[in-house]
């Protein structure tokens, strides 16, 4: 039987309308939250991804549609969430990335990365912290990457919204590490940085690599990750879940401004 440990508790996840966010939806869900589910999609996907957190366990889920590029939008959805009941648990999950040197590199891009991946989690954690520390239980877990610990070229939006993202959650993890107790399980803030995860976006390059290999798909993984990811095997959307769900237990009120890698030993080389 799952632990529902999170029965009264109302999450938010940005970006979950499929991959890493909708796993961490459904995990949550799973465990007793309510969940907002917050993404981008066709309406079919958006109601797909609502039904799937409902089958999960979810006393109940809901769309909350945002811009997230968009101060003012995230600011909208924050209240709508506040009036169906506040959010004890932000996931900020949504992300985009575009590769080209510095040079090369299109302004508007860089704009818009900083805005998704950096700005919006911002919004979200100063428009739910307060209220969090008020109530003494609060859980902001922000899926930043591997890549907010160590860089890789043509990614300067990515690793600087990540490093940022990192850096930020550590500043809000000091603000907020003496709001509540033990007992309510205390306000933190994370960050969780995975490595490579195994979501319907990168099965082309599986693909490539495995057909480069004589059709072999673990070893087409093993090509794909050699030479940043020592394990030579990806993490699953679920696994990235289940790190979160650890994060929001109670137990896990000592552990803030703490950036956790998931990545095979790629950051420890």
């Amino acid at each position: 039987m799952t632990d529902r440990f999170l029965e009264g508790r109302v999450a938010l996840v940005t970006g979950s309308t499929s991959g890493i966010g909708l796993a961490i939806a459904q995990g949550l869900g799973a465990a007793g939250a309510r969940v907002a589910v917050n993404g981008l999609g066709s309406a079919a996907q958006v109601g797909a991804a609502v039904d799937a957190v409902r089958l999960a366990g979810a006393p109940d889920a809901r769309h909350f549609d945002a811009d997230l590029s968009d101060a003012a939008a995230i600011e909208k959805m924050m209240a709508a969430l506040a009036e169906w009941g506040p959010a004890d648990i932000v996931v900020n999950c949504a992300g985009v990335q575009h590769t080209a040197p510095i040079a090369e590199m299109p302004t508007a891009t860089w704009d818009k990365l900083i805005a998704i991946n950096l700005s919006a989690a911002f919004h979200t954690m100063r428009l739910a912290l307060p209220g969090m520390a008020a109530r003494g239980y609060g859980r902001v877990v922000n899926i930043a990457s591997v890549h907010g610990l160590v860089a890789s070229v043509n990614k300067s939006p990515y690793v600087a919204s990540k490093f940022g993202l990192v850096g930020m959650s550590k500043v809000a993890g000091l603000e907020y590490a003496g709001a509540g107790s033990r007992d309510t399980g205390g306000v933190t803030v994370n960050c969780v940085c995975p490595g490579w995860v195994e979501t319907p976006l990168i099965e082309p390059q599986i693909a490539a690599r495995a057909e480069a290999v004589g059709g072999d798909r673990d070893a087409g993984v093993r090509e794909l990750l050699r030479e940043k990811q020592p394990s030579g095997r990806m993490s699953l959307p679920a696994e990235i879940a289940d790190t979160v769900l650890w994060l929001c237990r109670r137990q896990s009120h000592n552990l803030t401004g703490a950036a956790i890698p998931i990545d095979g030993g790629w950051t420890a080389q």
